[in-house]
């Protein structure tokens, strides 16, 4: 039986370098309410900063373009957090999930969708070349007590 979503919230911001830290707090502070350990928070926020990073250096490279980020908390405690672009998609995904690999030049790392594998449960990439790329992450928070009084 599937869990039912029970909130969700959708944001919709330029791909600016300024916002990706905003895209980053604005899902910290939405998922707050699962009450996760620092380090659950951390690992959400590190995976939401590498989607919204690939959007603004990869997906729109020289351009500003709109990045659509939706959450949803379901009953079983899970988050799943989308991050879409209408940029220039991937072409290989299979090559561009590999660590190390990368287009955006010599100084960045290529380790965005190895960081994002590592610190959530389930990684998505679907992708289709001049349309775009959405990346979909998803991540149980430990069940401790809550009080949803």
């Amino acid at each position: 039986m599937k869990a039912e979503v029970k909130n969700s919230m959708k944001l919709v911001i330029p791909s600016n370098s300024a916002n990706e830290s905003f895209a980053r707090t604005a899902v910290a502070a939405f998922m707050a309410q699962l009450d996760p350990t620092i380090e659950e928070m951390t690992d959400i926020k590190t995976a939401v900063s590498e989607a919204v990073t690939n959007c603004i250096v990869h997906a729109y490279r020289d351009s500003i373009g709109n990045i659509w980020i939706e959450a949803r908390i379901y009953e079983d405690g899970r988050i799943c957090v989308s991050v879409r672009d209408k940029g220039c998609g991937i072409a290989d995904i299979a090559q561009a999930r590999e660590p190390l690999f990368t287009t955006g030049g010599s100084e960045r790392a290529g380790l965005g969708f190895a960081v994002m594998e590592s610190f959530t449960d389930r990684l998505r990439v679907r992708s289709a070349v001049g349309k775009g790329t959405t990346v979909t992450m998803e991540k149980r928070i430990a069940q401790r007590y809550r009080h949803d009084g």
